[in-house]
């Protein structure tokens, strides 16, 4: 079954809204963006977080040492780069930390996706290519163009109740990554959390 990634969470009723959804995953942003919370707010929302799901902490060019301190201080379960991370950074990442790694690529092209899967980690995730951007657009990329990968990923990029069906029974990927299309007006919404999860569930 597909899994779920809820990101974007940084209010306590966005904690309310999945502990009571359960799904597999949620992402917590460090990078500059609408949603990014500090280290000290991570802390506060895992530790209501129901710990059945996993928190992700999702980073752009990161000082390694302060992904180091979220780990070891249990504030995330995952770590995804979402920049322009290179194997040099990878490298030096797992040396100092236990937890699994998902690289972000950002997907124009099929050349791209095949690039992505040079990077040594656990997990990808393919998002919409945006120039200057590092992800969280809310686009989607033609799916059509994912053939077999050689390792479990995520999608994400403009996945909303309209097309998540299609996502898990036609691509069907390890995970799909969800955060605007479960807002309105710019905050996470608990029905809207719950009707995603319930459809991809559905599918079985």
């Amino acid at each position: 079954m597909t899994k779920i990634k809820i990101c974007g969470l940084s209010r306590i009723e966005d904690i309310d809204y999945v502990n009571e959804a359960l799904p597999d995953y949620i992402g917590f942003v460090f990078a500059k963006s609408k949603r990014q919370i500090d280290n000290e707010q991570a802390k506060l929302l895992k530790g209501i977080l129901d710990p059945s799901i996993q928190a992700v902490g999702v980073f752009v060019n990161e000082p390694i040492d302060n992904i180091i301190l979220l780990c070891s201080n249990s504030s995330i379960d995952i770590v995804q780069l979402h920049g322009d991370e290179d194997e040099n950074y990878i490298n030096q990442l797992k040396a100092n930390i236990d937890k699994p790694i998902i690289k972000a690529a950002r997907i124009r092209n099929k050349d791209d996706i095949k690039a992505s899967e040079n990077f040594d980690t656990d997990y990808l995730l393919l998002d919409a290519y945006k120039e200057g951007e590092y992800g969280g657009s809310g686009d989607a990329f033609d799916w059509s163009i994912i053939s077999e990968i050689g390792k479990p990923y995520f999608l994400a990029g403009g996945i909303h109740s309209g097309n998540v069906i299609d996502a898990v029974t036609k691509i069907r990927p390890y995970a799909i990554d969800i955060s605007s299309g479960v807002e309105s007006n710019g905050r996470k919404d608990r029905d809207k959390i719950l009707e995603i999860i319930t459809k991809v569930r559905s599918v079985g």
